[in-house]
Order: C-alpha cells, then sequence, then structure tokens
C-alpha cells in the first residue's frame, strides 16, 4: 500500500551529537524513517587515516554506540535507518552493524553503499576549487571521496534492508531519497527534487532546527536546551512538509530557526547544487502553523548538475599547542610577558604562528577586548609546521615559563595535533559508479 505521508526524523546532525535524541525519536516520534547525518569533510578524511592504520575501521567512533541502543528500537517499531555513520569504510560499519545485531539477537539485514571513494581516479594536476591550485601543490593526499546523490541510495532502499549505511553523500540526499522511494517521484521533476532537497536540507543539522546553535540567552532565548529535542518531517506525496518535535522535549521551531538553518551554509540560495539538483531556495515558504510545527513548500530547481563534488584531503602538517593561566594582580602583564618571551624564543620557526589571550583577544583581537584588567587570563600559544619536533617545542616552551617565565604561572598543559587538511574539486558524474553491497546471512555485492 502506497504511503501518502512519510514521517522522516533526524537524530544526529554531527559525528559527535548527543546519543538520547535518536533513541527517543525511535521511541516516540512514531517514524517511518530515521536518519543519522554524522559525516563532514574533514570527517571523512580523518576517517581515511584510521583505516589506513586499521582496515577494519574507518566507520564513526560512535557507530557501536548508536546502534545497540537504537537496534532493539528500530526492529520493534519497523524503522529504516539511513546513516553515513560508514564514513571511509562503509563496509566495515556494515559489518559491524550485523555483529551487534546477532549479539543482540536480532535479524536484519544490512544495505552498505559505497563507491564514494575516488582516490585511484584522481590526478594530482587537478584544480582546487578554492585556490586553482593543482592538489599536489598541499601535501601527501590522503583521500578522495565523491558527494553521491540519491541514485546511489535508492537501489539501497528498494532491498529488504531495514539499515542503509553509506560512506560520502550529500546530506539532503539522505532525506530526499526515502521520499523520492516511497512515493515514487520522478527525478526529472527537478521542482520536486528541489523541495525535497529544503526538506533535507532543514533537517540535515538536526538540533541546529530546534534552537541549537541559534540560542542567545538574551536576543533568541531556547527553552530547555538541556533536554533539546530532534526534528521529525512529516511529508506528503505533493512534497508539503511539516517539521515538529516530540512533544516535552526542550527547544524551539519556529520560522526563525527554520530561516537560520535554511541558508546555513549556502552561498547562492537561488542555485544550491546537490547531486540530485540545482536547488532554488527564494521562493520557500515558512509559515508556524501551530506552536513548535511549521509547514514548507515553495522549493523548486534546475537539472541535476554533470560534476560532482569531490572532497580531497591531505597531510597539512602538525600543531603545536601550550597553555599556561595567570591569575590576580597584574594578571594581563604577567601573561603579555609570557607570550612575548615565547615569540623572542620561537617564533621563527613557525609557517603560521600566534599567540592567544583566552577571554581577550583569542577570537577577534585586542581592539575589541572589553576587560582591560581582567582577574585571570589563559595564554595559549600555538605554531603549524611540518616538522613534529618542532611542533613539540611550543608545548615544552610553555611548560618551561613556571620557572622561567613571570610569577604565578599555573595549569599547563601540552598537545600536537596531526592535521588534515581538505579541499574541493569537481568530477564528471560518469566516472563514478555507486556501489551497493547488501550484508545478510549470504552476502551479495553489485553495482547500483
Amino acid at each position: 500500500m502506497k504511503k501518502e505521508v512519510v514521517r522522516i526524523g533526524c537524530g544526529a546532525g554531527f559525528s559527535g551529537d548527543r546519543l538520547e535524541p535518536a533513541i527517543l525519536l525511535a521511541e516516540e516520534g512514531n517514524l517511518d524513517y530515521l536518519v543519522l547525518e554524522c559525516l563532514a569533510e574533514r570527517t571523512v578524511s580523518l576517517a581515511q587515516k584510521r583505516k589506513k592504520k586499521d582496515p577494519n575501521l574507518g566507520y564513526d567512533p560512535l557507530l557501536e554506540r548508536r546502534i545497540e541502543g537504537l537496534l532493539p528500537i528500530l526492529a520493534q517499531k519497523n524503522i529504516r535507518l539511513i546513516t553515513n555513520m560508514g564514513a571511509a569504510n562503509p563496509l566495515a560499519g556494515g559489518k559491524k552493524i550485523l555483529e551487534i545485531a546477532r549479539l543482540q539477537g536480532i535479524n536484519i539485514s544490512v544495505a552498505v553503499v559505497h563507491g564514494d571513494d575516488v582516490f585511484e581516479l584522481i590526478s594530482q594536476d587537478e584544480k582546487a576549487l578554492e585556490s586553482g591550485r593543482p592538489i599536489s601543490t598541499y601535501g601527501n593526499l590522503i583521500s578522495a571521496n565523491a558527494y553521491l546523490g540519491i541514485d546511489a541510495i535508492l537501489p539501497a532502499l528498494q532491498t529488504n534492508a531495514s539499515i542503509i549505511i553509506t560512506g560520502r553523500v550529500a546530506d539532503p540526499s539522505l532525506f530526499l531519497a526515502p521520499l523520492v522511494h516511497e512515493f515514487e517521484w520522478n527525478t526529472e521533476d527537478s521542482d520536486l527534487m528541489g523541495q525535497g532537497t529544503v526538506i533535507g536540507h532543514l533537517m540535515e543539522c538536526a538540533g541546529q532546527i530546534t534552537g541549537g546553535y541559534f540560542a542567545d540567552p538574551v536576543t533568541k532565548p531556547v527553552p530547555d536546551m538541556d533536554k533539546l529535542g530532534h526534528p521529525i518531517v512529516e511529508v506528503s506525496r505533493t512534497g508539503s512538509a511539516k517539521i515538529t518535535k516530540v512533544k516535552g522535549t526542550g527547544g524551539i521551531i519556529s520560522k526563525q530557526t527554520a530561516k537560520e538553518q535554511l541558508l546555513y551554509e549556502v552561498i547562492n540560495p537561488n542555485g544550491y547544487f546537490t547531486p540530485d539538483v540545482v536547488a532554488d531556495f527564494s521562493k520557500v515558504r515558512i509559515l508556524e502553523s501551530d506552536k513548535n510545527e511549521i509547514t514548507v513548500n515553495g522549493g523548486t530547481g534546475q537539472k541535476a548538475p554533470d560534476t560532482l563534488k569531490v572532497s580531497v584531503g591531505y597531510e597539512a602538517g602538525f600543531l603545536g599547542e601550550g597553555e599556561i593561566s595567570y591569575a590576580g594582580s597584574h594578571a594581563k602583564e604577567r601573561a603579555f610577558s609570557a607570550g612575548e618571551i615565547i615569540e623572542k624564543r620561537i617564533k621563527s620557526l613557525f609557517d603560521e604562528f600566534r599567540v592567544d589571550y583566552i577571554g581577550m583577544s583569542s577570537l577577534h583581537g585586542l581592539a575589541l577586548s572589553q576587560s582591560s584588567n581582567p582577574y585571570e587570563v589563559r595564554l595559549r600559544v600555538a605554531g603549524k609546521t611540518f616538522d613534529q619536533s618542532k611542533a613539540a617545542l611550543i608545548g615544552e616552551e610553555v611548560e618551561a615559563l613556571y620557572t622561567n617565565g613571570p610569577a604565578g604561572g599555573g595549569g599547563a598543559r601540552k598537545n600536537i595535533t596531526e592535521l588534515v587538511g581538505v579541499v574541493s574539486i569537481l568530477m564528471d558524474r560518469k566516472k563514478i559508479k555507486p556501489l551497493l553491497t547488501l550484508l545478510n546471512s549470504n552476502p551479495t555485492s553489485h553495482e547500483g
């Protein structure tokens, strides 16, 4: 029987999102689908590094914890899960889900969508969209993942799999795909694809449309953020959408929260490029239909682009950091003195180097500081270099301030971070072949 309405919840908007909202959505949201959107450009590059160290890893670090809590509820409520927690290794992620299901005594099939890893297909001479420079000039390349669209997910939805796990796909596609599947929308209908993409874009960041990242306790207060609810969208066959949340959860859903999310990460609202459509957000209509309920209509679009965006990760060197605190009389002057000591000793050794006074200058510089005589100041020194030993020098020098710097320094810490950079290129979509692997008692693999 064809559905006239489809309900989709978004239980995570990034890799480190809270675990509880997805559980609550599955338990009380009356969902057909639950989406966990857990992948970003840098996230997949970091996942590639984990995969290189261990071929059994490379999926989202929280995959086990999310699935262990969700799987019994999904099975009981007959909710299909769509997630990009596969990151750099969706096959390994799918196998891990099956392993968890077996331990819980739950019989499921998992559809793995992959083929987004195009590292072997790219040329070192490709020009980065951000700079026009060849990508080879950025450093040692470690990953290249294309943004797949609904054409990669639809074959998975046509199986009996209750869980679909992907690598890199466009965020709105995670929501558009089940709508196309359930309503049998014509993918050549650019206006429907545009409206579905608007819906996906509003939902993809989870708590951001319910007041997270929106709130300001003075000008835009949001209630009960300690129990912030995540959104549910109810979509009709015509594409009209209603966005709500589970009753009793914190946060708000309003025209204001929706409009901020609609423009989030959007450079051109008249031409928002995805693998599925070039969406036009300019005529979107958002109405408050009830408390914590909005309706969304008016998304349109033009045909899908001939190229797909590819995120290319590269080794970007090392970040050395050191911090130390000063408090009491003349805290600012002692912190400034400590920073000057470090600058004189090692600044010239680094490609990039900065001294911050947290609470005074770490975001916008000293010119905008509102605290001329703070009681406490935390000094942070950071330097970027391709030499790991030089990166270590930052923390060593800051720590040495205990006995070689101004009086009263305390709480020193030091850290070295291996940096991953990301640039983008475009690739002819005909060169990219999405793959589907169905994992069950008799695994089969075929191209989608």
